[in-house]
């Protein structure tokens, strides 16, 4: 049975990628029957009499699945966040990342639009790129309008399958533009009265982008923790992960118990107070979650 990969899903229809052809597949009913949806990344098995006709008969095991975007077999994720129009978040930043994390994704920050910064601006930017470069996270500063800022995002995308996410309006679809031209994907300009851009793209696609592939996913304006539990937490948050390994009680979740490693670290700004602020933030947002029966 021919095997390939979901490129697109759209309308009902799922585009699979086998070598150089691509053929259109619908599900088949037992998939909606168990409750199953074929997802862009999937490797799945099918049967096609003709690239218009075809029919997806099995799906592999996925190594992850995101619901928002719906996707599965991501490596990683570039999180998009503008320095300004909208105005750089580490709350939204961190729940991104937190997100992604929970999804075992590798995380890559990229603070676009730097082209509009003043000099004081660019330095409050730096220091926040700085405090994410000692987590441990690769920080990529860019502007679409920068050819050598695009260079050094290029090469992270190579033997990927990278997903582009971030609010809406940052310059996801711009940077796009600016590492292969020919997408010419649409781009709306801020909403002034909203302060952020409107949703410019309405489907799940993987692009090839030189030797990786990249999914141009839907803006996001609300992330919630709905399946990660309260023990999982911290581990999203690698520097109390680390730091975690000296606390007095093994499951210190870092907020009440005494000799805390974590919150002695915060004390000694060797974790940064913003961070485990927004840790205590969605420790109470997962707490006061109503229960999955």
């Amino acid at each position: 049975m021919p095997e390939g990969k979901i490129m697109k899903a759209l309308s009902g229809f799922y585009y699979v990628k086998d070598q150089d052809a691509v053929i259109q597949c619908r599900g088949r009913g037992i998939f909606r029957k168990n409750k199953i949806t074929p997802l862009v990344g999937d490797f799945v098995e099918y049967q096609a009499d003709n690239a218009q006709e075809g029919y997806i008969l099995d799906i592999q095991s996925r190594k992850n699945e995101l619901v928002r975007p719906p996707i599965a077999n991501v490596d990683q994720a570039v999180l998009v966040f503008s320095a300004v129009e909208p105005d750089f978040s580490t709350s939204l930043l961190d729940r991104f990342l937190v997100l992604v994390e929970s999804h075992h994704i590798r995380p890559v920050i990229c603070i676009s639009k730097i082209d509009l910064l003043d000099k004081e601006q660019e330095q409050n930017i730096q220091e926040f790129a700085d405090d994410y470069r000692r987590i441990g996270y690769e920080v990529i500063l860019t502007s679409a309008k920068w050819e050598e800022s695009m260079a050094l995002l290029k090469p992270i995308l190579d033997d990927t399958v990278t997903v582009f996410a971030g609010q809406s309006g940052v310059g996801k679809s711009s940077i796009l533009n600016a590492l292969r031209p020919d997408l010419e994907l649409k781009t709306d300009a801020i909403s002034s009265s909203l302060g952020r851009g409107k949703h410019t793209t309405r489907h799940v696609e993987l692009i090839e982008i030189g030797e990786g592939f990249v999914a141009d996913t839907p803006g996001f304006s609300a992330l919630e923790f709905s399946e990660l539990e309260l023990e999982e937490l911290s581990d999203c948050f690698p520097e109390m992960a680390e730091a975690s390994e000296q606390c007095k009680f093994r499951g210190c979740l870092h907020m009440n118990e005494p000799k805390c490693a974590v919150k002695s670290a915060v004390e000694t700004g060797d974790i940064k107070q913003y961070r485990y602020d927004h840790y205590q933030q969605f420790y109470e947002e997962i707490k006061s979650r109503k229960p999955r029966y």
